[in-house]
């Protein structure tokens, strides 16, 4: 199907840059060139009725690293790379929280533990050794003394079943995050920026003087720049980049009554995560048990995840306590090659570069989408600014 003269006049004719990609860093970086260049006419295509990959799929954790997951990084980075990147993510958070404000993205101050079973002992001790160590390197970047610290004493107080150890995050929060990208996108519409759903960009060609952009419909739009935010699913479009996706399978519980959780929870390096939201539990993750079958962007649910996170609910977060599951669902992240297939690990920094003059990713947020994704957007309209 072609696009009518008046679809392309009134849509197409007159945009100098087009952000493919209406997600957390897509609307930021449109934000930023509009604010920035107002007399641009800057459009955010989107293939979904809402952002279909992780932005309005995640659990809201205004997070930047757990001990384990910190840890594991360090395993595999440079210090300098790995602490960068944790105040990159710490400063994301505080931006966007100044950006959109507190009460429009509903955040919370509430904290965040890390768990360990029982069977975690060697983990653990490896945490709880180099609690001082992470506190001593993050001070600066927190502002707080002691960020990290030990909280067995409150296992009890969450009814948690089986679980040895907690270590506290004071630094951390919570948000809403369907308040947080309505907040985004109410940003956007009010400085003029043109958002259409429903466009699926299946193919990028670099021309001499434009950018060549097809559609799933066969429409062929030229325009002069072009910036890729579609995370995860940016293979399809550039398969030379180091990223793949990878699926994280999400329940929410129906209502629990006097359910005790207040805070975010880890478990197991990041890999699992869950809080309370409306006295409902959020539980996801759990790639790791399966990174191959994971280390895909369709969506879905699968048995063996599904059990698995089920299983962790009845046996440690919710023993002796019925509930049901509400609904299920799945998001698409980007990330390096370790995270999804236990391979060495790749740098979790986020791809942020130039193509061509004209062609511009920013890309990768590994999982931190909330705490970086807005930093990560501006960085790269940034570059599309550029002479």
């Amino acid at each position: 199907m072609n696009l009518s003269y008046w679809e392309w006049h009134s849509y197409f004719k007159h945009i100098d840059i087009i952000v493919i990609g209406s997600g957390i860093v897509g609307l930021s970086a449109a934000i930023h060139l509009k604010t920035n260049k107002p007399d641009l006419q800057v459009t955010v295509v989107e293939r979904g009725i809402l952002p279909s990959g992780a932005s309005t799929r995640n659990a809201g954790f205004a997070c930047f690293g757990s001990v384990s997951e910190l840890l594991d990084d360090l395993s595999h980075q440079p210090e300098a790379v790995v602490f960068n990147l944790l105040e990159k993510r710490w400063k994301g958070l505080q931006k966007m929280k100044n950006d959109l404000g507190v009460d429009n993205i509903h955040y919370q101050a509430l904290g965040a533990y890390e768990l360990f079973k029982n069977s975690d002992d060697a983990l653990f001790e490896q945490c709880l050794e180099k609690i001082d160590f992470l506190n001593t390197m993050i001070k600066d970047i927190t502002g707080e003394q002691q960020t990290f610290s030990l909280r067995n004493k409150e296992i009890q107080t969450f009814g948690f079943q089986k679980i040895k150890h907690l270590i506290y995050n004071k630094s951390e929060g919570q948000i809403d995050t369907g308040a947080m990208m309505k907040a985004l996108l109410q940003k956007a519409k009010t400085l003029g920026i043109e958002i259409l759903n429903g466009i699926t960009i299946t193919n990028i060609q670099q021309e001499e003087k434009f950018v060549l952009l097809k559609t799933a419909n066969n429409w062929n739009i030229k325009i002069a720049k072009v910036l890729i935010a579609t995370n995860g699913f940016t293979k399809k479009l550039l398969p030379q980049l180091e990223l793949q996706p990878a699926r994280n399978q999400v329940l929410i519980t129906k209502p629990i009554p006097n359910l005790l959780l207040k805070g975010c929870f880890h478990y197991n390096r990041g890999y699992v995560y869950f809080r309370n939201i409306h006295n409902r539990i959020l539980l996801g993750g759990g790639r790791n048990i399966n990174p191959k079958q994971e280390q895909t962007d369709a969506f879905g649910t699968t048995e063996d995840i599904q059990q698995y996170l089920i299983n962790l609910l009845k046996t440690h977060f919710l023993p002796n306590q019925s509930f049901e599951i509400d609904r299920w669902w799945s998001g698409i992240l980007g990330v390096g090659s370790s995270k999804a297939t236990k391979t060495p690990e790749t740098p979790k920094t986020p791809i942020v570069k130039k193509l061509s003059d004209k062609i511009a990713v920013a890309i990768r947020l590994g999982g931190m989408g909330v705490a970086i994704g807005m930093l990560v957007g501006e960085e790269g309209a940034a570059l599309l600014l550029e002479n």
